[in-house]
């Protein structure tokens, strides 16, 4: 218990400044993608406690899979609430396809989400040095020769990331005009699964920045046939799934290729006189 007393004032310490980062940046509108860094800071930093968890604490801590899956789902909730639909390149990459972003703030966006990654990766070493816990002292002996999420060939870690991606924004296009009471639960149920499910493949974080914060400095793979995997894999099935929700990509070209404006039944005239 005290190891999880730790990760809960480990949480709560990336929950609160990612809050405070999102009130302050109300005055500053057009610094917005600073906010980008602090949801992607807190969600890389959060999902290594939850790793560390998952390697050490189910042996070494007694704790079952039923809790570091509902720990996840906790983080993933908090996440949405705090931040909503931010933290994932992809999504930046989406708004942009869509046309709802223009190059420059995509471009910064996109580079806070690596940055905020990286020192979150920095900021869970600093952390697990400090040696609070049993687990932690475990998880800083291990830091150094961290285990690859990748745990299939190239091809097959391509496909689930791109097949899983290609469902989850899908999903995420139907729900973006629904509720936030509605979306966020969904989208960390979503992500759960499929980390969940995928532990055994890739762990599908469908999510380019997280996979670098968690899986990039882990020996058994090249860096390249990580982006491979985690970046061009999940970029494909978003891009897929942008094409099949509107049928274009506003970006590239207006045409809709897949579904017509016009209506596909028409009523005879003779039935619409008499309704």
């Amino acid at each position: 218990m005290s190891g999880l007393n730790a990760s809960l004032g480990y949480f709560l310490g990336g929950a609160i400044f990612a809050t405070l980062v999102r009130l302050l940046l109300r005055k500053w509108p057009r610094f917005s993608f600073i906010l980008e860094f602090a949801s992607s800071f807190m969600l890389v930093a959060c999902w290594l406690e939850v790793q560390t968890i998952i390697e050490v604490g189910e042996w070494a801590g007694g704790l079952g899979p039923d809790v570091t899956v509902t720990i996840l789902f906790v983080v993933l909730l908090t996440h949405g609430v705090i931040c909503g639909a931010t933290g994932n390149p992809n999504l930046v990459i989406l708004r942009f396809l869509q046309m709802e972003a223009n190059t420059l703030s995509a471009l910064l966006s996109v580079a806070a989400l690596f940055l905020g990654a990286h020192v979150a990766l920095l900021a869970a070493g600093y952390y697990w040095s400090l040696e609070l816990t049993d687990m932690h002292m475990i998880k800083n002996l291990m830091a150094r020769e961290c285990s690859t999420s990748l745990l299939v060939s190239l091809l097959q870690g391509f496909f689930t990331e791109c097949v899983c991606a290609l469902i989850f924004h899908l999903i995420q296009l139907n729900l973006q005009r629904r509720h936030a009471l509605i979306r966020v639960p969904l989208i960390a149920v979503l992500l759960t699964f499929f980390s969940h499910t995928a532990r055994g493949y890739t762990s599908a974080y469908i999510n380019p920045s997280l996979a670098y914060g968690l899986t990039f400095y882990c020996s058994g793979f090249t860096w390249a046939e990580y982006a491979l995997v985690y970046w061009l894999g999940s970029f494909t099935g978003m891009t897929l799934a942008l094409f099949l929700y509107m049928g274009h990509i506003p970006r590239i070209f207006s045409k809709n290729l897949l579904y017509s404006q016009k209506t596909r039944f028409r009523v005879p005239k003779g039935e619409k006189k008499k309704m």
